[in-house]
């Protein structure tokens, strides 16, 4: 029986819930609940995996993710139990779909030869409740992929829905129950449309999850798009792969050059609009995308005046006389007053406030700010890093102070600074310093100070948390004026 390996795609930018979602950290690593979208998403897909006697679990993502998708998942993976091991197979640049599941059906061949395995593909910001019903709606689908059936998931519609993609149920497969040959994929439709669809219970929402086994997608790919089949061979030639340093599992790289060889192309067009065995299943679990202020807003429960709250820091709402108002509290208090249908999203470097019904067009605040080459479309204050995190608390002309924060055991790279001197205070645990030739420990309220052209390391030893404040100085404090020595990620 073949094999079941979650894929899990960490695309896309999510432009539609900005200031929140931003290039360098993007919607799958926003808490939605007690957990992010990627770790939900990682309890799913180990669900599905140990159901099925399975213990990988592969990511598909930038590769300036890595660090970052290891912290939030692995603590899942381990909490799910199983021996379950973590993949990574980091793209370069963003290429779409249909290369991106190309690459992981390769790994997959290449990781289990001669056992042609089934992927399940999941979206890595999908918000779907309960697990107990996408395990068996799961099941069904790589059911259907056992037969030699490329399957999506489609969503039961609940309303007219005019933001998805529709596709139309055929004829039932035989010996698969409730999987349906697909009659059609329809773009997103007019309202009117929609209603017709919505009251003929043909149609279903593409739900952009498939089943399908390694080898039935890679001869699709020959089929349809033989450019993407091709480059997807030239581009898995250039792998190298590593040791997953957290993780019973691999980590891939590709050729940069390769990579950016291959057509940018979504699974639909490529290969699901166009073969002949495609097939459906037909989910009836709590399903959305979040693909908008509003859906996150839908998420949270109203009060008597359908106000709803987003707490993710220790700010307080005072709602006087507002009414259909979504409020997303940070760190600062917020105050409405005789206000309605907005949405009103508090970050420490930016705030948005807009009419609920022009959710969808958040996208074009953000179209704005790079036009303007605004780093507001890019970075947040917190910036995370494979040790740790840390964030600029004050940027002024000859000066910047940092709150960092270290994991336990980690380290920074042995780096210099041409034009800058560091200050290091530190706030609780214990740092071990390199400067120049010194090595020495530092404690909680004690400093030291790092002059600019010094070697310099900052490790910390202990088994919590080290938090420290940092003191920049000089005339250009850029985060490119870094010379790395030595660095335990490979950033040397």
């Amino acid at each position: 029986m073949n094999r079941v390996i979650p894929v899990i795609l960490c695309g896309g930018a999510g432009t539609r819930l900005w200031p929140l979602s931003r290039k360098n950290f993007p919607k799958p690593f926003l808490k939605v609940g007690a957990e992010s979208l990627i770790a939900q998403t990682v309890r799913r897909a180990a669900a599905v995996a140990k159901a099925a006697d399975s213990s990988d679990v592969l990511l598909v993502s930038n590769e300036s993710y890595q660090f970052l998708l290891q912290d939030e998942c692995m603590p899942v993976l381990q909490s799910e139990g199983g021996n379950m091991a973590l993949h990574q197979l980091l793209e370069p640049q963003g290429r779409n779909t249909a290369p991106a599941i190309a690459l992981a059906a390769q790994w997959a061949q290449a990781r289990y030869p001669g056992e042609n395995p089934v992927l399940l593909v999941l979206p890595a910001d999908h918000l779907i409740n309960p697990v107990a019903e996408f395990v068996r709606v799961a099941q069904q689908a790589v059911a259907a992929a056992r037969k030699g059936w490329l399957t999506c998931f489609g969503i039961t519609p609940s309303t007219p829905e005019t933001g998805f993609g529709y596709i139309q149920q055929g004829a039932p497969v035989d010996e698969i129950n409730g999987a349906f040959a697909v009659q059609r994929f329809v773009e997103k439709p007019k309202l009117e449309l929609a209603m017709e669809y919505l009251a003929s219970g043909q149609y279903v929402w593409n739900g952009g999850m498939f089943a399908l086994r390694a080898s039935d997608l890679l001869q699709a790919l020959e089929n349809n798009e033989p450019s993407v089949a091709s480059q997807a061979n030239a581009v898995w030639a250039s792998a190298k792969e590593s040791k997953n340093a957290k993780a019973s599992g691999s980590v891939f790289t590709f050729n940069k050059d390769e990579f950016a060889k291959l057509p940018d192309i979504s699974i639909d067009y490529a290969v699901m609009e166009k073969a002949s065995n495609v097939a459906v299943v037909a989910a009836s679990f709590q399903w959305s995308d979040i693909g908008s202020w509003a859906a996150l807003a839908e998420q949270c429960t109203p009060d008597t005046q359908g106000n709803t709250v987003q707490q993710e820091g220790a700010g307080q709402l005072i709602s006087i006389d507002s009414n259909n108002t979504h409020v997303r509290l940070g760190h600062r208090a917020v105050a409405t007053l005789g206000v309605e249908n907005l949405l009103i999203v508090d970050t420490p470097d930016a705030l948005l406030v807009a009419d609920k019904s022009r959710h969808q067009d958040v996208k074009r605040v953000v179209e704005t700010l790079k036009a303007q080459g605004s780093e507001l479309v890019n970075v947040h204050p917190t910036a995370h890093r494979p040790w740790g995190t840390y964030t600029v608390l004050e940027d002024s002309a000859g000066y910047k102070i940092k709150r960092i924060e270290v994991k336990p055991g980690a380290s920074l790279s042995l780096q210099m600074h041409h034009h800058r001197s560091e200050h290091w205070i530190v706030v609780s645990g214990t740092a071990e310093v390199t400067n120049g030739e010194h090595v020495f420990l530092v404690r909680k309220n004690e400093s030291t100070y790092i002059p600019a052209g010094n070697k310099h390391r900052l490790v910390n030893p202990g088994v919590l948390n080290l938090v420290m404040i940092e003191v920049q100085s000089g005339d250009y404090l850029e985060e490119d004026d870094i010379v790395r020595f030595d660095d335990v990620y490979g950033r040397a």
